[in-house]
C-alpha cells in the first residue's frame, strides 16, 4: 500500500528567500523552482515549498508555547551534529536548540528554523557501547 513518503510540503511567505535558506545554507539540491512551487531533491523523499503562506509577524499573536497538535517538523540526520550546528549558526541560521543527548532514543538532537520560523531537527545517532 504505501512505500514511502514520496514529499514533504513547507508553506513559505517569500519563496527566493527560503530557496536561499534551504539551497545555500543547508544546501539540499534545488530541482525547480517557480514562484509558488520549488522542489528540493533529499533521496527518495521530495522536499517541496508552496508560496503565498502569511508571514509570521501577521499571525495570530495568541498563540500557545505547548506543542500544537496537527503540526509537524521535519527532520534531517547528519554525520557530525556539533559541527553541522556550528556551521549552520555561522551561516546565520537561526538556532532553537543547541545539540542534547537524549540517551534514550539513541541520539543527539538540534533543533535550528527556516526563515518563516518552521522548525527542523537535527539529529545524530549515539554510538553504542
Amino acid at each position: 500500500m504505501f512505500r514511502h513518503i514520496s514529499y514533504v510540503i513547507i508553506t513559505v511567505s517569500d519563496m527566493n528567500r527560503s530557496v536561499g535558506f534551504y539551497r545555500d545554507k543547508l544546501g539540499i539540491p534545488l530541482k525547480f523552482q517557480t514562484e509558488q512551487w520549488t522542489e528540493f531533491q533529499t533521496g527518495q523523499t521530495i522536499l517541496a515549498l508552496h508560496g503565498g503562506g502569511i508571514p509570521a509577524e501577521k499571525k495570530p499573536a495568541a498563540r500557545r508555547p505547548e506543542p500544537q497538535a496537527g503540526n509537524c517538523t521535519i527532520g534531517f540526520q547528519v554525520e557530525n551534529l556539533d559541527r553541522t550546528f556550528e556551521e549552520l549558526k555561522s551561516k546565520g541560521v537561526t538556532p532553537v536548540m543547541p545539540p542534547v543527548v537524549r540517551e534514550k532514543e539513541g541520539i543527539k538532537l538540534a533543533v535550528i528554523a527556516d526563515p518563516d520560523g518552521f522548525k527542523i531537527t537535527l539529529s545524530q545517532p549515539l554510538q553504542r557501547k
